[in-house]
């Protein structure tokens, strides 16, 4: 454990992708409650300031992809100097970019787990911990600075038009969101297919008179995957994909009953957005990956595609272990789903809590 003072500055490195963005929030929230008075800069990357960069209190500096990101690091931080360097990114792309901070204490992940020789770029290390989730692995990081609350708040910044527009379309009806894609380079093997999200849709509507709306990014497999949907569901089906920004889809996010989807940044934006999430896993454990106070409503057949497709288990598996054969997703079945959403508004109607405590 690090045992010093609260310093005056602290640099943070976290760029991507959009999931594990939602993972560092509260712990950087957990260190400004420990050490308000600390200024905060974070190197994020742009389409992840686009959701986080407004957040008052933190100066972002954006690396961008597409405009020499190293060059425009180094000029945004020249002459610079931190007290503490927190480098919670184990990517080699991250770890170019930390060569532009200037800081004489640069904590980064243990040997163990510090993927493509993180531990060069750092001269502090935290603690080792086994088989953890990836947000409380990023907790080891003010754990390590001797703070021991986590505080697990997000509170991201919503437009006004943003949030305007999602009243607008949800108007106070009980709503499923499907945001049925992973990243698009990971479709063959974390993207369940339409026709079962189809299904999924007309039975939210015609059970439980839910209205559907289906949500994604501009790729042309996104684009895809909405068209398909809609075209294939016996119900009415809202189709957004393409058509809403990062703010917009947290707006409507905060004011839905529900989302569903496979292991992916919407996810975790659902668990920023305080609703109930119905994670498909079976290409990835949810113990590591999962939705973080959703635990209890994911769909996990990750096992099942594990012994199927790679002959393993998952304690004997190494962790972190993908199965990435392009029918693994099919392990999950839609009355695994369906099953879910019943049991989620059965405890909607009785009152329950339907998240773990923040």
């Amino acid at each position: 454990m690090l045992k010093a003072p609260a310093p005056d500055s602290l640099c943070v490195i976290r760029l991507s992708a959009v999931g594990d963005v939602c993972h560092t929030l509260p712990v950087i929230r957990s260190v400004q409650a420990a050490w308000p008075e600390t200024r905060i800069t974070w190197i994020v990357g742009k389409l992840e300031a686009s959701l986080v960069g407004d957040i008052p209190g933190i100066e972002f500096i954006i690396f961008d992809k597409s405009q020499n990101p190293y060059l425009q690091t180094r000029r945004a931080l020249k002459g610079r100097r931190f007290d503490l360097f927190l480098h919670m990114q184990m990517s080699l792309r991250a770890s170019m970019a930390s060569l532009a901070v200037k800081a004489p204490i640069r904590l980064g992940f243990d040997k163990e787990r510090a993927h493509d020789f993180q531990w060069l770029f750092t001269n502090r290390q935290i603690a080792h911990r086994d088989r953890q989730h990836v947000m409380d692995s990023l907790f080891g990081f003010p754990e390590a600075l001797g703070i021991g609350e986590r505080l697990l708040r997000w509170d991201i910044p919503v437009p006004l038009a943003a949030e305007q527009s999602a009243t607008q379309r949800i108007a106070g009806r009980p709503t499923l969101v499907i945001s049925p894609c992973a990243n698009p380079r990971f479709r063959n093997w974390r993207s369940w297919q339409p026709e079962y999200y189809a299904a999924v849709a007309e039975h939210a509507a015609a059970k439980h008179g839910m209205q559907v709306l289906v949500t994604g990014g501009k790729s042309e497999i996104e684009k895809a995957y909405g068209e398909r949907i809609t075209s294939l569901a016996k119900a009415p089906v809202m189709n957004l994909v393409g058509r809403t920004s990062l703010k917009e889809l947290l707006a409507l996010l905060k004011q839905a009953t529900v989302l569903v989807s496979p292991d992916s940044g919407p996810i975790h934006m659902g668990t920023a957005a305080g609703i109930p999430v119905i994670g498909l896993y079976a290409s990835t454990n949810p113990d590591r990956a999962g939705p973080y106070l959703s635990q209890c409503w994911r769909v996990n057949r990750y096992p099942d595609a594990l012994l199927k497709f790679d002959g393993l288990t998952p304690e004997a598996a190494p962790w972190g272990t993908r199965v990435r054969d392009p029918k693994a997703m099919d392990c999950i079945t839609v009355v695994d789903v369906t099953g879910k959403l019943d049991e989620l508004m059965a405890a909607k109607a009785r009152g329950e809590k339907l998240v773990a405590d923040r």
